[in-house]
């Protein structure tokens, strides 16, 4: 059986319409699982929604509809966006399910009898708009360190979860599994804001709305939201249920992606759960940045929110997802630009790209008929170097790939097909073309080869990212040879070339100055 590859994205949260920060996080998921599906691996993807909560129902009630009503009708259209942005996750867990509801009962009950959980009383600061309650020393001037938001004050019966009992273990899980959180910066943050000085008791349970789980025992509380909403990653694996095989199969996590914003939550409270439910913790937590626009975050008040369908119906989901993760550092924060969105659309994926296929296969078609027999060739003074450094780039690719760096990744990517367009200026095939040399015209059908390698590599190192980019260039190159490992070995007289008499454009150039006002209207809302 192949190796598994469990990775999730946080489930979102349906109070609103989702914009393109949350596109990027499920995007990001995606290409990891395709990468590690290409690489052989049993690659499982969760995804799903968060559905509890006093939030939802009081947006219900605005919208003049029962919670249960609200959520059906936000996760139907969840479902149809992630589909039409062909993400391929294997399930979308829903909150208000049963086969979590019923195991979130079960887990609240065995952390109670073991003494994990107690009753209290609650009285502090609470946020509505995370549904998370706070310390006096956590509270900045009135406001939730989160998002900013105005808290307020409240007093009520609650349960508690004895966090307290759990820090040094914590702790000494950080100092053995330094890569745990990444980025770094992400965990020395957490650790000097929320663990140095002590961990809180969370309060576990609420009374004041209906909207949530029960406490089975206690049916006047609640389970608190995070209790709830974390313990998802398990549940859809049928954990603590007789039908636990792909428990036992893909927990723990390998991977689980989600924004900056939330790392307190799947970094302090949600290994501690785990903890105390003799679990494993999962491999890794990568918690990424935000998008804003010059203006600052994005605001549904302001109106200047962009939406993914906005991008990816006008100018294709592939463009969309290259622009989301090329320009997406690792360990940063991106301002969404007009300037920047159609520059990579036209430069990188029109010009370069688009250009590359083109006239690779316009040679094939005005010198040879759009068809080469490989054994006939001659290597040109370049070809060497040309193989060797993209070689070199593939190993690159791959290792970024690997550590989540998929801007990096991309950008190893086009310095391949740079290197490729500098490629056809250096051999100069119209002059060989020309030559009444026999040498020379076996030079040029090498050129060609080459160039068809380049471009059945660079394919293969696309998949991940751009599917339908890809299946285009292998389409019109005739090119079945795609498995990930094939990208290392550059071969150039395997079999005849046969290409498409007319090259479909992969994207076709942007009338700038029109894009560039559509995306302006778009950010100033």
């Amino acid at each position: 059986m192949s190796k598994k590859f469990y990775i999730t994205t946080p489930i979102y949260y349906p109070s609103g319409k989702f914009h393109i920060g949350t596109a990027y996080t499920t995007i990001l998921a995606d290409t990891v699982k395709r990468y590690k599906k290409l690489r052989g691996y049993d690659s499982y993807m969760l995804t799903g929604l968060d559905e509890h909560g006093q939030k939802i129902e009081t947006v219900a009630k605005d919208n003049g509809k029962t919670p249960q009503e609200y959520v059906n009708e936000m996760a139907d259209s969840t479902i149809k966006l992630w589909k039409k942005m062909n993400i391929e996750n294997d399930d979308f867990i829903r909150t208000t399910e049963k086969r979590h509801e019923d195991v979130v009962q079960l887990i609240f009950d065995k952390l109670m009898k073991q003494g994990d959980i107690y009753l209290g009383e609650y009285e502090g600061w609470y946020c509505l708009p995370c549904e998370t309650y706070l310390t006096e020393t956590q509270v900045i001037d009135g406001k939730c360190p989160d998002c900013g938001r105005q808290v307020k004050k409240m007093k009520e019966e609650a349960y508690f979860f004895n966090m307290k009992k759990y820090q040094k273990r914590l702790e000494d899980f950080y100092r053995k599994n330094p890569d745990f959180i990444q980025p770094e910066s992400r965990k020395n943050e957490l650790f000097n804001n929320f663990v140095k000085n002590g961990i809180d008791d969370l309060c576990v349970s609420r009374t004041n709305f209906e909207w949530g789980i029960k406490v089975k025992s206690d049916p006047k509380h609640v389970i608190y939201v995070w209790l709830d909403a974390l313990t998802n990653y398990i549940t859809a694996l049928g954990y603590m249920t007789e039908n636990d095989s792909k428990f036992k199969r893909y927990w723990p996590a390998d991977l689980q992606i989600i924004g900056k914003d939330i790392i307190r939550f799947h970094g302090i409270y949600w290994p501690i759960f785990l903890m105390a439910l003799d679990l494993p913790i999962p491999k890794k937590i990568y918690a990424h940045g935000f998008i804003s626009i010059k203006d600052g975050k994005m605001s549904k008040s302001k109106g200047n929110i962009i939406y993914p369908e906005q991008l990816f119906e006008r100018y294709g989901v592939d463009a969309t997802k290259y622009y989301l993760l090329r320009e997406f550092p690792y360990d940063q924060d991106i301002i969404f630009t007009p300037e920047n969105f159609v520059n990579r659309y036209n430069g990188d994926l029109a010009n370069d790209l688009g250009n590359l296929l083109n006239r690779t296969i316009g040679m094939i078609n005005k010198y040879f008929d759009g068809e080469i027999n490989t054994e006939k060739l001659i290597q040109t003074e370049f070809d060497n170097e040309f193989k060797n450094v993209i070689l070199k780039k593939v190993n690159e690719v791959e290792n970024y790939y690997e550590n989540i760096h998929f801007s990096n990744a991309l950008e190893s990517i086009w310095e391949i097909i740079s290197f490729s367009n500098k490629y056809i200026d250096k051999v100069q095939p119209w002059v060989l073309f020309k030559s009444e040399n026999e040498n020379d015209k076996k030079k040029l059908i090498s050129a060609m080869c080459h160039l068809v390698e380049s471009l059945r590599i660079i394919g293969i190192l696309l998949q991940p990212v751009l599917q339908e980019t890809s299946n285009k260039i292998f389409k019109q190159l005739n090119i079945e040879e795609i498995d990930w490992d094939t990208a290392k070995e550059f071969k150039v007289n395997k079999k005849i070339i046969k290409v498409v008499e007319n090259c479909e454009p992969l994207f076709i150039r942007l009338e700038t100055n029109q894009e560039m006002e559509y995306l302006k209207k778009l950010i100033n809302g």
